[in-house]
């Protein structure tokens, strides 16, 4: 009696395990695939954009449940922002068109100035430097357009043009846009050769400005001139910024952070 109550329990309890392994089995096929695809995306979201390292391990040893978490906190905020700023391209495109279409007639300075502005925000550089020659050619007085024609030029590659507007908008006001302006000027001159003035200058910004940018063509001079402890240590600087930095600004940061660890992995130990 007592081996045969055993027995019908001993059974049932096995019909209660298979049961739960076939409704797990269920789960785990209708998830299994979306489970990976979340790592996937949230993997790829970490290579291309370079969070702190810890997320990696979250993604991995915590399986799909990290990669949501990780997905949530890290990769939605940028969806955020890239739809906001897929929205703004598209206004800013459509009013480059009416601005193509107004200049044609109306050769206004502010026209071919926010023309210029709107151009550079969307990355269309030298269409950006022509339309502020054309600022300038029709009157423009103001810093503006001569500093952001400097600044295409520096970007462009070619220095030599770019100094002399920039040269007038840090005579004018050293600490234009933040002190970048003092900062592409000795980035020119340290790509046309004149080291010692760029030295002098980029001492000169760095001692208010924490600019990346200012602080990364600093650390190139440097490493040029063969001072690579010099150069290190403003690279480092960029990188140091990070843990205080909240998070919207950490990512706006994230390409100047790799291009500082390249740079810091390509000095000689």
């Amino acid at each position: 009696m007592w081996n045969s109550r055993k027995a019908r329990c001993f059974v049932l309890n096995a019909e209660r395990y298979t049961l739960n392994a076939e409704r797990m089995g269920l789960l785990s096929s209708i998830f299994f695939p979306w489970g990976l695809i979340l790592q996937a995306l949230a993997i790829l979201h970490f290579i291309r954009r370079r969070p702190d390292t810890y997320w990696i391990f979250v993604i991995l040893f915590l399986g799909p449940l990290g990669a949501l978490i990780y997905l949530l906190v890290e990769a939605a905020p940028d969806l955020n922002f890239l739809s906001r700023q897929s929205a703004r391209g598209f206004s800013r495109r459509k009013r480059i068109r009416e601005l193509e279409a107004l200049t044609q007639f109306n050769s206004a300075v502010g026209n071919f100035e926010e023309l210029g502005d709107l151009y550079m925000d969307e990355g269309y550089l030298p269409q950006a430097r022509a339309a502020f020659d054309k600022s300038i050619a029709a009157g423009s007085t103001t810093l503006d357009p001569f500093y952001k024609r400097g600044a295409c030029a520096v970007l462009m590659g070619e220095a030599a043009p770019a100094i002399p507007d920039l040269e007038r908008v840090v005579a004018k006001e050293p600490a234009y846009d933040f002190h970048r302006a003092q900062g592409l000027l000795a980035h020119a001159y340290a790509l046309t050769g004149q080291k010692e003035k760029a030295e002098a200058l980029f001492r000169e910004a760095t001692k208010t400005s924490t600019m990346s940018e200012t602080y990364l063509n600093f650390a190139e001079l440097l490493a040029s001139e063969g001072r690579t402890a010099e150069a290190r240590d403003w690279a480092r600087k960029i990188l140091e910024k990070a843990p205080a930095m909240p998070a919207y600004l950490r990512r706006r940061e994230r390409p100047w952070f790799r291009k500082a660890q390249k740079f810091l992995n390509r000095l000689p130990q």
